[in-house]
């Protein structure tokens, strides 16, 4: 794996054009639908003065049944294009928000970290929240386009009847704009920052959620409470200022759309007054001044929702395009499944080396479990190998020249806390379906007490991060999918420190006993699982410092003895 080159940034405006380029059709579509149904709606009101112009002057029943007729036609066209237009737009906003989502979603499930600075609970909102609003833009522009077009046909309406007032109706209308364009910017700013301070609120909930029970146990609840108080109070704040921006937003639009409406119907009664336009022209004029309300307001209010859009897309751009950890090489390890720690220097290790030979079971007894966790990290590349010194080997190739699929598929670390998911103990031993070693992994950790406790079986239903079960009862669950994958190398990290000691020597020997002829790593400090080792490693000042069978160290070692003596 190499050094990730640096990628260009991908801004949250190209997210957005990302959007409507793989829109364009549904928006043509919506937006020629909506389009019409502004100037159906806009030709209302001039029916209406027609027929008074034309109707009741004549006063024939034929021009009345026509006008009745040209009024259901209206208001017919009306009804359906609304009805298609905002089913085609509203089906292309989701259908692109659920891209996004997984899209967010898969960057965080890729086997490659992605050098991201966010936490769990404020990537949650990027998915949510952020690809909703950044999906949104898909309704906001042809709603834009649309309540342009039913100002253009009362503006160009009400330059056939008088200049002076089509004139009034467009000035007034980029006055508006410009004033509220100018105020949207404020509501980008304001929603960004409140979309952060949420999204540092769920990531605070989320950490609680995992820590509640040790929590509890050492009295620091009232603690973590009152600090997801303080950061949902701050959360509190901003919501507050967005919303007393988006008001005086709304209001200035709201204010500033009646004047305009306002003053187009006194100067259409001056002009009538004057004679300068007939009484049809003049109900047409205070009818438009109406309507012309409502694409007004639609109209002054897609500046705020495209900042909002903008201000979620920069968002979305903080996951999207965070570069990798590191960029995998393209090389697969050969067979055999030895692995190979050559002079690793990388937290508290200083230099460690060592050998597992394919088919060995070796045990590392760390002194300090700091220096566990750092070694697990580096064989886990959780940590790029460019970023630590030395080697580590698979099937006799560097780390850093394999695939990420070839080490995955070749090298599996479980971690001392891992993962437990929604859904049954089947799917958690066994994610992918593939049916493989799951009755021997679920004896070999000793899971099957908790398998015979239900009705169901393996198909028993499990909470959220196994919420319905124990601590010891979510570690072997973690170990029985570690055992199913079958990998040629298999490194396990303190996989029995939350069960009893009667189990963990069960564990112990069940493990050496699937895993004969493959190799496994495992790094603890249980008496059983060092004992059931072929041989043991002992991680001491960061360095391997001693190498025997367990028994051998217990009666040749006196600070192994007090390390691992239980």
């Amino acid at each position: 794996m190499k050094t990730p080159e640096t990628a260009r940034p991908r801004p949250g405006a190209a997210i957005l054009r990302t959007a409507l380029r793989r829109n364009i059709g549904a928006m043509i579509a919506g937006t020629v639908l909506m389009g019409l149904y502004q100037a159906a709606e806009t030709a209302f009101p001039i029916a209406l003065g027609l027929i008074v112009e034309h109707t009741m002057q004549d006063r024939s029943l034929g021009s009345l049944g026509v006008s009745i007729g040209s009024l259901a036609v209206i208001i017919t066209t009306v009804s359906l294009s609304w009805r298609f237009g905002m089913r085609v737009l509203q089906k292309a906003n989701t259908t692109e928000a659920h891209r996004w989502r997984v899209q967010v979603a898969a960057c965080g499930l890729q086997p490659v970290a992605r050098d991201v600075d966010l936490k769990s609970g404020e990537i949650l909102t990027v998915a949510t929240e952020d690809a909703d609003q950044t999906a949104d833009i898909i309704e906001v522009v042809p709603l834009l386009i649309s309540s342009l077009v039913a100002v253009v046909v009362a503006a160009v309406a009400l330059s056939l009847a008088d200049l002076r007032l089509g004139l009034l109706v467009m000035a007034g209308t980029v006055a508006i704009l410009s004033v509220l364009a100018v105020m949207s910017r404020r509501i980008g700013v304001s929603t960004q920052e409140q979309q952060a301070r949420v999204a540092r609120a769920g990531a605070k909930v989320a950490d609680l959620i995992i820590g509640l029970r040790p929590l509890h146990g050492f009295g620091g609840n009232h603690a973590a409470f009152g600090a997801y108080r303080e950061v949902s109070a701050d959360a509190k704040r901003q919501a507050i200022t967005v919303a007393r921006v988006n008001g005086t937003y709304a209001g200035t639009a709201q204010a500033l759309n009646a004047a305009l409406a306002t003053a187009v119907s006194l100067t259409a009664g001056w002009l009538a007054f004057e004679g300068r336009i007939t009484i049809g022209e003049l109900v047409m004029a205070v009818g438009l001044a109406q309507f012309i309300m409502e694409p007004l307001k639609m109209f002054s209010e897609m500046p705020k929702y495209v900042m909002m859009a903008r201000a979620s897309a920069e968002r979305m751009a903080l996951v999207l395009n965070a570069p990798s950890v590191t960029t995998p090489g393209p090389e697969r390890p050969e067979t055999g499944g030895t692995l190979e720690v050559d002079g690793v220097h990388h937290g508290t290790l200083q230099g460690v080396k060592f050998t597992v030979a394919a088919g060995e079971f070796v045990a590392i007894a760390a002194y300090r479990p700091r220096a566990a966790a750092d070694l697990a990290a580096v064989l886990a590349v959780n940590v790029a190998p460019q970023a630590y010194g030395g080697v580590v080997r698979v099937g006799g190739r560097a780390i850093g020249d394999l695939s990420i699929e070839a080490v995955r598929e070749h090298l599996l670390v479980n971690p001392y806390d891992g993962e437990i998911f929604a859904g049954t103990l089947r799917t958690n031993i066994d994610p992918s379906g593939s049916g493989r070693e799951i009755a021997e992994a679920v004896e070999a950790s000793m899971l099957t007490d908790v398998v015979a406790l239900h009705r169901e079986g393996l198909d028993h239903v499990v909470r959220d991060r196994g919420a319905n079960l124990s601590g010891g009862q979510r570690q072997r669950l973690s170990l029985a999918r570690a055992l199913a994958a079958d990998t040629e190398v298999l490194v396990l990290h303190d996989p029995t420190t939350a069960v009893d000691a009667v189990t963990e020597q069960l564990i112990a020997r069940n493990v050496a006993k699937l895993r004969r002829g493959r190799t496994t790593l495992v790094l603890t400090s249980s008496p059983a699982l060092l004992d059931a080792a072929d041989r043991v490693l002992v991680l001491d000042g960061g360095v391997i410092t001693a190498e025997d069978t367990h028994r051998n160290l217990l009666a040749g070692d006196e600070a192994y003895c007090l390390a691992v003596a239980r």
